[in-house]
């Protein structure tokens, strides 16, 4: 049973006295249709991978990871730590960043780049509680609760993981796109993590609103790992919401988008959203280009990851949510 008091006050009416959810293969005729043939690749051939990895990013915006080389008790450690501080109460969690280069965050219709939320009027949507910090805090981060630094040291050895991944399947997304070997390493810099730590509220009413609303990622790349045998992403394919269901010891990668402005929309930045259903757990790393390097495309004015991230809070501000690379494509005038 489900602590109430872990959760944030507007979400604890989501999990009282609701009945069990059911299973997604029998849920009383509203059933869940599931992505069955969604592109795997394997990390460690990737050069074999080259021209599924190209498919991939072109038509599907998204893929399994397989091969990782992230030993799968790490994987383990790292949800049941995560559930561990999720299930303190919420004032230590919301207290937990005073003095901290942690952020936590809960209940906003969206997201500021740095993690922190955006109270809006938007109320039903992004039905979630987080944690937020750059990789390279990780070791600034202290408190005085073990569990939160059991956490930490988990994240940094996790850290290494993603990082090593992400960089390995850029530089193979760039190699695809014909860059050449010098400007591909401009992109990359090895302090561009940020990790977001997740967590659903258990929830039977699918009118409640959704986990997290109809979005793209802002990053370069992002790697998921997600709760075994808990759906709730889904992603849009041929106008239609499919699940992406979790399978024990791979990882979803989503092209995100920066690159999808870097290969001048040849790469597909996937729209997702997370619906939510029973208490769920997922821990994301997003990969962005170094905050000072252009991003040069013949479709979009040049621009940082900063200035993006910028503009996005700005737009959020402003009316409410992400607009995203239309804000920087150019306008072109047929003769």
């Amino acid at each position: 049973m489900t602590n109430l008091e872990s959760y944030p006050p507007h979400l604890r009416h989501l999990s009282h006295h609701q009945p069990p959810v059911p299973a997604p293969e029998d849920d009383g005729g509203n059933s869940t249709k599931f992505l069955e043939s969604l592109p795997i690749i394997d990390l460690q051939n990737l050069n074999h991978d080259k021209n599924k990895l190209d498919e991939a990013c072109k038509h599907w915006g998204l893929f399994r990871l397989v091969n990782h080389g992230i030993p799968p008790t790490l994987l383990t450690q790292l949800h049941d730590q995560a559930k561990q501080v999720f299930s303190l109460p919420f004032e230590t969690k919301q207290s937990s960043c005073d003095g901290n280069p942690i952020n936590y965050f809960c209940g906003s219709s969206a997201l500021t780049p740095s993690g922190a939320t955006i109270t809006t009027k938007l109320h039903n949507t992004n039905l979630f509680e987080g944690f937020g910090i750059h990789s390279t805090q990780l070791s600034l981060f202290q408190h005085q609760l073990p569990v939160f630094e059991s956490l930490r040291a988990l994240l940094v050895e996790y850290g290494n993981h993603t990082s090593r991944i992400a960089t390995t399947l850029f530089e193979a997304v760039l190699k695809n796109l014909d860059f050449d070997q010098e400007l591909s390493k401009s992109y990359i810099t090895d302090n561009t993590g940020l990790f977001r730590v997740y967590r659903y509220p258990h929830c039977s009413n699918s009118d409640a609103g959704l986990g997290l609303a109809v979005h793209t990622d802002s990053s370069a790349l992002t790697i998921l790992n997600q709760e075994d045998e808990v759906s709730g992403l889904e992603v849009l394919r041929d106008d239609q919401w499919l699940t992406v269901k979790p399978i024990s010891n791979t990882l979803i990668v989503n092209i995100g988008d920066l690159v999808q402005a870097i290969s001048n929309d040849r790469y597909k930045s996937v729209l997702h959203r997370v619906k939510v259903n029973k208490d769920r757990v997922s821990i994301t790393y997003f990969m962005y280009t170094g905050e000072d390097v252009k991003v040069e495309s013949s479709k979009y004015r040049p621009f940082t990851s900063n200035e993006y991230l910028a503009q996005i809070e700005q737009d959020i501000k402003a009316v409410g949510h992400k607009i995203g690379l239309s804000r920087f494509k150019l306008i072109t005038v047929d003769n």
